[in-house]
């Protein structure tokens, strides 16, 4: 088995190298969505996203229990978290305001209303990117970890059967975030060290 170290910097982007190694796949069949409504936070968010769900919110609002209109009108879209950081509101301490349902599945009202043509924004990156937590330094560092959670052992299971490492099935939100050029350098880096002879 190839030996890599933990950390690789990648185009000045920090990563975990688990980001190469452990395998995953969401699979929505078996866990309905449970990341919009387990946890004891909401999903970080920027300034420039705040803006963005802002905008979207008249489009989206109908979508939304009554009880995560009420949060939104006591404190808004966003708060700061026991850490400090920028998260979407929650209902109940734990579910994010945007979750709406489908049957037994937790859909993003956000994600529902850009696939449908009706908003130009689809949802935070840091959804996007989950499994992959983003962490910023106070000198722009930027540091990509896997973030490993109970409720997505299913996810890991189906990535493990389809052998999709975690960077490649967030091929798409990755491109969002860092560009093309980033992304298929860290294809290439994933490459080189993956095949490397056995340490």
């Amino acid at each position: 088995m190839v030996k890599l170290p933990p950390i690789l910097d990648v185009g000045g982007v920090l990563i975990s190298s688990d980001l190469l190694t452990e395998q995953f796949c969401c699979d929505y069949e078996k866990c309905k969505g449970i990341c919009c409504v387990e946890g004891d936070a909401g999903a970080p968010v920027t300034m420039d996203e705040i803006a963005n769900i802002e905008e979207a919110l008249d489009t989206v609002w109908g979508d939304l229990s009554a009880q995560a209109q009420a949060v939104i009108d006591q404190q808004g879209v966003a708060y700061n978290d026991r850490d400090g950081d920028l998260v979407t509101s929650i209902v109940g301490g734990k579910d994010c305001v945007f979750t709406c349902y489908d049957g037994d599945n937790c859909l993003c009202a956000l994600e529902r209303a850009f696939r449908n043509g009706k908003t130009r924004f689809c949802k935070p990156i840091s959804c996007a990117l989950y499994p992959i937590r983003e962490k910023r330094f106070h000198d722009g560092t930027v540091a990509l970890n896997y973030n490993r959670w109970k409720v997505c052992e299913d996810a890991v299971k189906k990535g493990q059967a389809l052998g999709l490492p975690v960077y490649r099935f967030l091929k798409e939100p990755l491109t969002r975030r860092f560009g093309s050029e980033w992304y298929d350098e860290l294809c290439a880096v994933a490459d080189q060290l993956l095949t490397s002879p056995v340490l």
